[in-house]
């Protein structure tokens, strides 16, 4: 039985990836600022309370000791969504980049084996060509592209002073239900306009190109990465995706259209999105003899089933990471002006 602290656990991510671990029958430890509540690990709390460590903590802050007698460390923690990054920029780069740099430190001072980052296909940004492969030149054109961008060459870095086994996964756009949903995600929101206003607004023409991966199939790759052999997973970068979930954003609302009859469709031509990449995924089925199966039409079937049965509230402020972190930013300075020594009623 391993040990693993998965920093963002609680997220969209986090709370796929963290039940799929205990379930392996491995100990985890997560580090989570918990801004969007810990809910989202409660089931899993109670099915493995002996087995799960909650730590409330911001990777920027965290007690070195937490990593004491871990073996592997996913790194998930982390803004996510460009807009979000965009509200701040100063404290995305401090969390996305310092935060991730500070946990390889401490990983590395604690004497842990693995780090496994969760990067981005977003890297690629706007893409020469299509079929982008893991060394394919980099093109990032928003802020939280260019701090995966950073974090990787810190990440290998590390390696090349150490023992340590790292690698870097390069996430393609996620979908799929969640404990931690998320609806500013491209199939997730588009499912869910289409269900609540049908409706479905695509930007910037819809002409490029992204890759897409359930959230299922990305804990699957993380999970597997833990327990590959050193040799053969150490020092890779690998994109996690499939090659039949490369579209275009227009098809995609097409195909969000038909399982959701009487959605009608609106191309906005303004406002292009620079996020222009189609990447090949065939390196990773190479490493893993295994590949993501979940299709584009699945995550749409599912996230529809969940809004029809009320199992997921569509209006719910935590679904929406910028409108989330907005509400937060207004709370704590609102707490500023108002609170005399740390006091606003009591």
């Amino acid at each position: 039985m391993a040990h693993y602290l998965v920093s963002g656990g609680a997220g969209y991510i986090g709370s796929t990836l963290v039940p799929l671990l205990l379930d392996h029958e491995h100990r985890v430890t997560v580090v989570d600022r918990f801004f969007f509540g810990d809910e989202s690990l409660t089931d899993a709390q109670n099915k493995y309370p002996d087995r799960l460590r909650l730590v409330r903590s911001d990777v920027r802050r965290v007690d070195p000791r937490v990593f004491e007698g871990v073996d592997g460390v996913v790194d998930l923690a982390g803004i996510s969504n460009d807009p979000a990054c965009e509200l701040d920029a100063e404290l995305t780069r401090t969390v996305n980049l310092e935060g991730t740099k500070r946990t390889f430190r401490l990983a590395q001072a604690a004497g842990v084996q693995r780090i496994v980052f969760a990067s981005s296909c977003s890297v690629y940004g706007h893409g020469q060509g299509l079929q982008l492969t893991e060394s394919s030149p980099l093109h990032p054109v928003s802020l939280y592209a260019r701090c995966k961008a950073n974090a990787e060459e810190s990440l290998f870095e590390l390696a090349s002073t150490t023992g340590i086994c790292v690698t870097a996964l390069r996430f393609a756009t996620l979908f799929g239900l969640s404990k931690r949903m998320r609806f500013d995600l491209a199939v997730n929101v588009m499912t869910k306009n289409a269900y609540t206003r049908q409706r479905i607004v695509v930007d910037g023409g819809g002409k490029q190109w992204r890759p897409f991966v359930h959230v299922k199939d990305i804990a699957e790759t993380v999970q597997r990465t833990l327990v590959l052999s050193p040799d053969r997973i150490g020092g890779q970068i690998v994109n996690v995706g499939s090659n039949v979930n490369n579209i275009r954003i227009l098809n995609l609302a097409y195909r969000v259209r038909d399982v959701v009859p009487g959605t009608h469709v609106d191309i906005a031509t303004g406002d292009p999105d620079l996020r222009d990449y189609n990447v090949s995924f065939d390196k990773l089925p190479g490493l893993y003899d295994w590949k993501p199966s979940h299709t584009i039409e699945d995550g749409i079937q599912e996230i529809l089933s969940a809004l029809r049965d009320g199992r997921v509230d569509p209006d719910d402020r935590r679904f929406y990471t910028l409108r989330h972190y907005a509400f937060l930013s207004e709370v704590e300075k609102t707490f500023r002006d108002v609170a005399i020594d740390g006091h606003i009623l009591s």
